[in-house]
């Protein structure tokens, strides 16, 4: 049985600019990648608290774009989309963040991986491009809560088939 890391992941601000969230994973370096960057998975991890994925698509190459949408239980919708940057399967993405309710804001968001005994270290970070759009991002529970997210639905992936989880 895989320890439960919910809550386990560290946040940091290395500038004014920049969020840096790193978490671990009990799961190998590349269903990580592939549960992150590929659009029949992360349609079941991308909305936080459980709310209905209504668009999700990814052209994971570099120039390709990514797009996720998901209704919150009042009915708003939350948009985020981006442009591929760099691609490195299954250690790092680069790409734009635009969450589409703050049209001013722009981030570059990354991913890097790195796997030691079989465990994964996922280190997320978003750099925006001025300190406006950094004030925006006054919550990090979403990011969080995908990452709980992203636990469970690895776990579910590595159960072996029949058997219930407790």
């Amino acid at each position: 049985m895989t320890p439960d890391r919910h809550g386990s992941a560290v946040i940091e601000f290395p500038s004014d600019l920049e969020i840096l969230i790193s978490r671990e994973f009990d799961a190998p370096i590349g269903l990580v990648f592939d549960v992150s960057t590929k659009p029949e998975h992360v349609r079941k991890t991308i909305a936080p608290f459980g709310e209905e994925v209504t668009e999700c698509s990814i052209d994971l190459r570099v120039g390709g774009n990514y797009h996720f949408v998901f209704l919150a239980d009042d009915g708003t919708e939350c948009s985020f989309r981006g442009t591929y940057l760099r691609v490195e399967p299954p250690t790092r993405t680069v790409q734009t963040w635009r969450f589409e309710g703050w049209p001013d804001v722009e981030a570059v968001e990354s991913m890097d991986l790195h796997e030691t005994g079989g465990v994964t270290k996922l280190t997320y970070r978003l750099a925006f491009r001025d300190q406006a759009g950094r004030d925006h991002m006054t919550k990090t529970d979403g990011l969080l809560a995908n990452f709980d997210n992203l636990e469970n639905y690895l776990a579910s992936l590595l159960r072996p088939k029949g058997a219930v989880s407790g």
